[in-house]
Parts: C-alpha cells; sequence; structure tokens
C-alpha cells in the first residue's frame, strides 16, 4: 500500500537514518584519492574507513550499513564515476548506460539524508544527488516502461545542459512515460520532446529536486533489484540542497501520488 507524503519535506525527515560506512580495503591508490573522498562525505552521516584485509582484494570499497556489508565496488569504479569528474560530465556529456555501471556503493546509500552544496562551496557533493538522477533516468529508460516524473525548478534547463537534454529524448522516445515540471521560462525548450510537460511557479516547481520512477510490469533490468526508485531533493539555500533516495516502493507509489495532487 502506497504511503503518500504530506509535504516533500517530510518526505526527506521521514527516514531515520541507520549507520553507514565507505570502508576502502588493500587501497594502493594514491592518497589524494582518499582525501577528495573523505572531502565529500565530511558533512554527511557517513564514514570513510580504510583496512587492510589478509588475502583481500586491492582496492575494493564496501558499503558497511549496520554491521554487514551491503554492497562493493572496485574503487577504480568510484575513481573514474564520482572521484575524478565533475557535475559538468553528467550534465554535459550524453552517454547510454545500464543502471548496473554506477557504483553500487553510491547507489546503496539510499534513506540517508545528505545536504549538500554545489560549486564553488564543493566540488562533489552535489555531484552524488547529480548521479543519483542519472542512475533513477537510466533505469527508467532501460526498463523502458512504467512512468518517471522529473523536477527542473526551470524548464530552460533542459536546453542549458546537452547531456540532460538528450537522456529526455531517449526517454522520450522510449516505453516510459516520462513527467517533466518547471517554471516555464522558456517554454519553447520542450516542444519536441515528446514528454508532458507541466508548467508552475509555485514553490515546490521552484525549489524541489525530484526524480522519481514507478515501474509497469517490466522486471528490473538490474539483477535482484528493485525497479522503484526515487531521488528527493528540496533548495534550503543558494545552491545547498537536502536530499534522500530511496528503493521502497510504498514510498516511491506515494511521492508519484503526491506529485499528481500537488504538481
Amino acid at each position: 500500500m502506497e504511503k503518500i507524503p504530506d509535504s516533500l519535506s517530510n518526505f526527506i525527515r521521514g527516514y531515520s537514518d541507520s549507520e553507514k560506512t565507505l570502508l576502502v580495503a588493500n587501497r594502493t591508490a594514491a592518497d589524494p584519492l582518499i582525501d577528495i573522498l573523505n572531502d565529500a562525505f565530511n558533512n554527511q552521516s557517513v564514514t570513510i574507513a580504510e583496512k587492510q584485509i589478509t588475502e583481500g582484494t586491492d582496492d575494493v570499497v564496501c558499503l558497511i550499513e549496520d554491521g554487514h556489508v551491503v554492497a562493493t565496488s572496485p574503487f577504480e569504479q568510484l575513481q573514474n564515476s564520482f572521484l575524478l569528474v565533475n557535475v559538468d560530465r553528467y550534465r554535459t556529456a550524453a552517454h547510454a548506460r545500464t543502471p548496473g555501471q554506477f557504483p553500487d556503493v553510491l547507489t546503496g546509500l539510499t534513506e540517508t539524508e545528505f545536504t549538500v552544496a554545489g560549486f564553488p562551496a564543493s566540488n562533489k557533493e552535489k555531484l552524488l544527488l547529480v548521479i543519483i538522477s542519472r542512475f533513477i533516468e537510466q533505469l527508467a529508460l532501460t526498463t523502458g516502461d512504467g512512468e518517471l516524473h522529473s523536477t527542473f525548478q526551470r524548464l530552460s534547463r533542459l536546453d542549458d545542459e546537452h547531456g540532460t537534454r538528450k537522456m529526455y529524448e531517449w526517454l522520450g522516445d522510449s516505453g516510459t512515460e516520462t513527467h517533466v515540471y518547471g517554471v516555464r521560462d522558456d517554454p519553447e525548450v520542450v516542444t519536441d520532446l515528446d514528454v508532458v510537460v507541466h508548467g508552475g511557479d509555485t514553490e515546490p516547481y521552484r525549489r524541489s529536486w525530484v526524480v522519481a520512477f514507478s515501474p509497469g510490469d517490466s522486471p528490473s533490468p538490474v539483477e535482484g533489484a528493485s525497479t522503484h526508485a526515487a531521488l528527493v531533493a528540496i533548495e534550503v539555500g543558494p545552491n545547498v540542497w537536502q536530499g534522500v533516495w530511496t528503493y521502497d516502493s510504498t514510498h516511491v507509489e506515494g511521492l508519484v501520488s503526491y506529485i499528481d495532487q500537488t504538481f
């Protein structure tokens, strides 16, 4: 049964953070890369740790939750998708990827509240939410069924960011019913996209960052994973965002119902 939130803020606050650690095992990577990882999570409720494990594989990152390893990723994958790139790679580049190509240790940081700043305050914090947005969009694209709901604050962002626009061209041509929301500052940018456009200027339109996917009957393209996924963030200061993501189907369906009723 779906759980409809009464606001996006309360949706974010509705999760009790469990203790999560990113453990880098048998590191051979250079110290500056670990410094970048520490800086990225310095203000978050995620601990960064290192450990040497006898006869263990070199350069593996483990996501540990409540004392249990729940995901692992090669350090190189984390390096190439997060540590050595910036937000512009995801905004300007257009690459069709499968959801399984995103580091499990990042996508697995679910139901944990993050408060992140964008550039110039931070080069990495906001990138985490950008990666999760792309992960959910790729999930919707690869599944090719169901509904995707995405808020953009301003619809013109679909024209400003080549990578974003290309993604929504692909989504519009897919079997996924795609809805986009934003202030109609430049309505022409969406006229040639095969998506459902919702325009408004209320606070949810102006301050929300939502990417929510509710699947149809197709199985998940990622083995063992749910196809339900949602990121919810709100702007709490100039380019400062408070957000959380979840794969809980009841919460995702409730969020989609809230969007249908509110936007």
